[in-house]
Formats: C-alpha cells, sequence, structure tokens
C-alpha cells in the first residue's frame, strides 16, 4: 500500500502503518519512516547543534524503533512516543559523544557556530536562534518549550536538578530574547 500525500498528515494512516509495522511489514516502516524522518530529524538538530551528530542520532532512533515497536501499546498519540524516543536517543547519543561530566561542568559551551547555522536552509528564525545556545541552555529549552515536558521530567532526563532546569530555561529565554531583539 502506497501512502499519497493527503494520507500523510492523517493521524489514522500512521496508526494504521504503526499497527502493520509492528506486524514485521518492512514496507510500512519504510513509510512510517518517510512520514517521520524530518521531524525527529529537527528534533535531533535542536537538542545536539551539529548536522552530522543529528543525522547519525537520526539513523539510531529509527533502529531503535524498528526493534521497540512492538513496545508501543497505543496508550499515547505514536507521535509523543516517537518524541520521547528520539528525545532519549538524542541525549543518549550527546552523552557518548561528548564526556557528559565536562559538558555539565561548563556552562559556557556554545552551541553551532554562525557559519554552521546559515547552511542550515532549512531552519526559520527561532529555531537558528537555539542552535546558538549553550548547551545545556538549549537541551532544557528545547525539552521544556518545544517539545513540552515539565522541569520535573526535564530534570530527570538530563541528571540535574529541578532548579536547574528552571534557571536553564530562564537563560535561554533571556539569550534568545536578547538575540532577537539585536537581529
Amino acid at each position: 500500500m502506497i501512502i499519497n500525500a493527503k494520507e500523510a498528515f492523517n493521524p489514522d494512516t500512521i496508526e494504521r502503518l504503526v499497527l502493520r509495522a509492528q506486524q514485521g511489514d518492512q514496507t510500512a516502516f519504510e513509510q512510517l519512516y518517510q512520514q517521520c524522518y524530518r521531524r525527529v530529524y529537527g528534533l535531533c538538530l535542536r537538542l545536539l547543534a551539529d548536522q552530522a551528530h543529528a543525522e547519525d542520532a537520526t539513523q539510531e532512533v529509527f533502529v531503535q524503533l524498528w526493534h521497540k515497536i512492538a513496545q508501543f501499546q497505543g496508550q499515547s498519540k505514536f507521535t509523543t512516543w516517537l518524541h520521547s524516543v528520539t528525545s532519549n536517543v538524542a541525549i543518549s547519543y550527546l552523552r557518548k559523544q561528548k564526556n557528559w561530566l565536562q559538558k555539565v561542568v561548563s556552562l559556557e559551551d556554545g552551541g553551532m557556530e554562525q557559519a554552521e547555522i546559515m547552511q542550515c536552509q532549512s531552519l526559520n528564525g527561532l529555531d537558528k536562534l537555539i542552535l546558538r545556545l549553550p548547551e545545556r541552555a538549549r537541551l532544557v529549552f528545547v525539552l521544556h518549550a518545544v517539545e513540552g515536558y515539565r522541569h520535573e521530567e526535564v530534570a530527570g532526563m538530563l541528571n540535574m536538578a529541578v532548579g536547574s532546569s528552571k534557571s536553564q530555561f530562564h537563560r535561554a529565554r533571556k539569550l534568545l530574547q536578547e538575540w532577537y531583539d539585536n537581529e
């Protein structure tokens, strides 16, 4: 079954693809990949602030998704579950790529360089500003403001105190406002 563009945004279509993929249908999984790739890549890019790492993490999300899709029980929307898997994979990827303790101690580690950000043609103004944020502030901002996690959840995901999550969120908002006002 080939999905046409009209059906692409229909949640029922996604759910049918998930059910078929859970039964081992590789074609359905490929279509699910095509439907969800941009969303997963966008979240990975926002969290990792590096195109190559975002591409690697995105592939890892879909590898894990293939192995874990049977665990999806439909108690929430598939996209909600997918975002949770994506967030966890991206954070895990970040921990593997860099010395996590060093990143936690260093509050001033910046995001992407301006030249790299300009290469991301598909990003809007706010996304480009988010990529400039220091890592911890960016992670908290994306997870809380963009993905809708509560500060308690963000703190648990990032192994930090709830107060630190709130502080980093405030810092991110302040930096984004300054940068936006100066553009």
